[in-house]
């Protein structure tokens, strides 16, 4: 073979190795969008089927709220619904700043910085009251979950500590984050703040679970 056949030879096979790794880089570009493409599309579903829970504060007496009530309101493609509420704070308190002689990171995160919290042991709730029982619930279904006012902490000191704490926290919403499973999906979690007034509030928008 003459140096002219070798050249050829040679610029062949760079580009034969050109054109198949386009072909390859081609390809790969083509699997992504499909994938991206799907990806969005799952997401869009699995918004659609946000599960609706109407929420609102009572109590059997209609004196302000003893009770959270829970409407499932649908889906009803989602069938049975395994709903666990989780009490939210006004804001974080992990990063406060700590002086000497108040109240630690660990002291503020046993606080439930609003004005109710679950009764605890009841309705399967946490000893703290931050996390209530999973309820079960099927389309129109509803069911109520036992609160109580939550407890002020040590360092609202003097005969006035509770009334400066229901001051503070005392006409705050209860906010709720509602950790939603159906069968078949992936999880939900929802922002809920759920006044005291016995007005109605509907879960979403969704933030979507792992």
């Amino acid at each position: 073979m003459g140096i002219a056949d070798t050249s050829i030879a040679a610029a062949s096979a760079a580009l034969s190795g050109v054109a198949a790794f386009a072909a390859w880089r081609a390809s790969k570009e083509a699997n992504h969008t499909a994938s991206s493409v799907a990806q969005i599309e799952r997401d869009r579903w699995h918004n659609d089927l946000t599960p609706r829970l109407r929420l609102w504060m009572g109590s059997e007496n209609q004196q302000r709220g003893s009770h959270l009530y829970i409407r499932f309101e649908g889906p009803t493609s989602l069938g049975r619904l395994h709903v666990r509420f989780v009490v939210r704070d006004d804001r974080d308190h992990s990063q406060d700043v700590e002086l000497a002689g108040g109240p630690t990171a660990e002291t503020r995160a046993q606080v439930i910085w609003g004005p109710y919290r679950f009764r605890p042991g009841i309705d399967r709730a946490d000893q703290l009251g931050r996390t209530s029982g999973t309820v079960l619930l099927e389309a129109t279904d509803h069911t109520r979950l036992s609160v109580d006012p939550s407890v002020r902490p040590d360092w609202y000191e003097g005969q006035d500590g509770e009334v400066r704490w229901r001051r503070d926290y005392g006409s705050l919403p209860m906010r709720l984050w509602a950790e939603c499973e159906a069968p078949g999906h992936r999880p939900w979690r929802l922002p809920a703040d759920v006044p005291d007034s016995g007005d109605h509030v509907i879960t979403g928008p969704a933030i979507s679970g792992p």
